[in-house]
């Protein structure tokens, strides 16, 4: 069960998932981590470049991006490593975002949106090869 807590985040996260990205935000984002991915936070392209680097990412690893809002490290990931991702959040909006630009991006044969609390997530132990979770507060 959510906590008040919880179900303010999820408010307040929904509403900003389901605003337009405007020009404006795109180059700040561009200017601050380096690409346009519609990231929520500040893990920068280099830091995710490093994380696939420790992680030894590439075809044929599973990971699970927790908190993955509109797919940004996820779905970088998967283009320059050529892993799979699941991209679970609770707000729907950031998913759809997310499914949308993998869709766009011919990732969606690798990338998965599910709507999941990383409290109760709906999978078995060991299923991924590697978990990833940035830029989220719990």
């Amino acid at each position: 069960m959510a906590t008040r807590q919880e179900k303010e985040a999820n408010a307040r996260f929904s509403q900003r998932y389901g605003e337009e990205r405007g020009d404006v935000v795109r180059a700040i984002e561009l200017s601050v981590i380096g690409g346009d991915w519609g990231a929520n936070g500040y893990t920068t392209i280099a830091q995710a470049d490093q994380l696939a680097a420790m992680l030894e990412l590439g075809t044929g690893s599973l990971i699970l991006d927790i908190g993955a809002g509109r797919g940004w490290p996820g779905l970088y990931l998967a283009a320059t490593t050529g892993c799979s991702v699941v991209m679970t959040d609770v707000p729907v909006e950031g998913l759809a975002s997310a499914r949308e630009r993998g869709q766009r991006d011919g990732l969606d044969d690798r990338t998965w949106p599910v709507n999941a609390s990383a409290r109760d997530l709906p999978f078995p132990a060991e299923t991924f090869d590697a978990v990833v979770h940035t830029d989220v507060l719990c």
